[in-house]
């Protein structure tokens, strides 16, 4: 009886102590005592693994993580993990970041051998600092109205270029650093950049409207010059034709003319006394 329940405890004690690395993940059997103590990592493939009491188990996805730092409590964490930077002019800023990353699976034992912690501490202080410090790094080299507007296409990819250079080495792949949303700016800032805004939108409508007319005018101005050549055109052939007729007229062509039209009666008059006289 004493060895069943003595066997029952150790099944219980393998049973408890057993962790599982899921599919989609790598494990990192990590020691906790010794002289190997959190040094030499080993690497885990998917599967159920005995961790006893003096061991660790750190589990690694190796598919796409997506992480947004954002204002609102209701997305992400419930604190306020939005990242403020400055501009050139040392305007204060304020974003909500997204960030799209994965994990070089062959890397993972030296990422944790780096880091020392799990993924989540990983990310929400390595990784954060990295694109924090990026983007204060770019942002400060633009003036607000670039960050703001036209140029926030190209600080995304200055500040997604540099993240890339610095965590590319140590196995972090970055996918996409993204804008969630607009860029925080203060009240007075953004009324005078759509001021700005929409005084270059009317100059662009008054140009266009300038062109316009003067495409419509010349347009005029050929159509008048296009009827002037035509009368021109239609004169000069009238006189000419008219030429060409005068040239052509001659005694026996009107002769002939006559004759063609003559009805084979000859004229006839009324002379004083009211008889008629044809004329040979």
């Amino acid at each position: 009886m004493r060895k069943l329940l003595l066997l029952a405890a150790v099944a219980m004690l393998f049973v408890t102590g057993c962790s599982r690395v899921e599919p989609g993940y790598v494990g990192i059997k990590v020691n906790l005592l010794g002289s190997d103590k959190g040094v030499n990592g080993e690497e885990l493939g998917v599967g159920r693994y005995f961790i006893g009491p003096n061991t660790q188990l750190f589990t690694f996805p190796t598919f796409q993580q997506n992480i947004v730092w954002t204002k609102d409590a209701a997305e992400g964490s419930e604190n306020d993990e939005s990242i403020t930077f400055q501009t050139v002019e040392g305007m204060s800023c304020n974003a909500d970041i997204g960030l799209a990353y994965h994990l070089q699976a062959d890397k993972v034992s030296e990422i944790f051998g780096k880091y020392r912690k799990g993924i989540e501490e990983i990310t929400d202080v390595y990784i954060r600092n990295v694109v924090r410090d990026a983007i204060n790094d770019v942002a400060s080299r633009m003036p607000v109205e670039d960050v703001y507007g036209k140029g926030k296409a190209k600080f995304v990819d200055d500040v997604s270029e540099q993240v890339r250079e610095q965590l590319t080495p140590d196995g972090i792949i970055v996918d996409k650093i993204s804008l969630i949303g607009n860029i925080r700016i203060p009240q007075q800032v953004t009324k005078a950049l759509n001021a700005k805004l929409e005084a270059s939108q009317r100059a662009q409508q008054r140009e266009t409207e300038l062109r316009e007319a003067e495409a419509q005018a010349k347009k005029k101005i050929a159509e008048a010059e296009g009827e002037a050549k035509s009368i021109i055109l239609k004169a000069e052939a009238q006189a000419k034709a008219n030429q060409l007729l005068a040239k052509s007229i001659t005694p026996t062509l009107v002769k002939y003319e006559q004759v063609k039209k003559w009805n084979g009666v000859l004229p006839q008059v009324t002379s004083e006394g009211g008889t008629l006289v044809n004329l040979k």
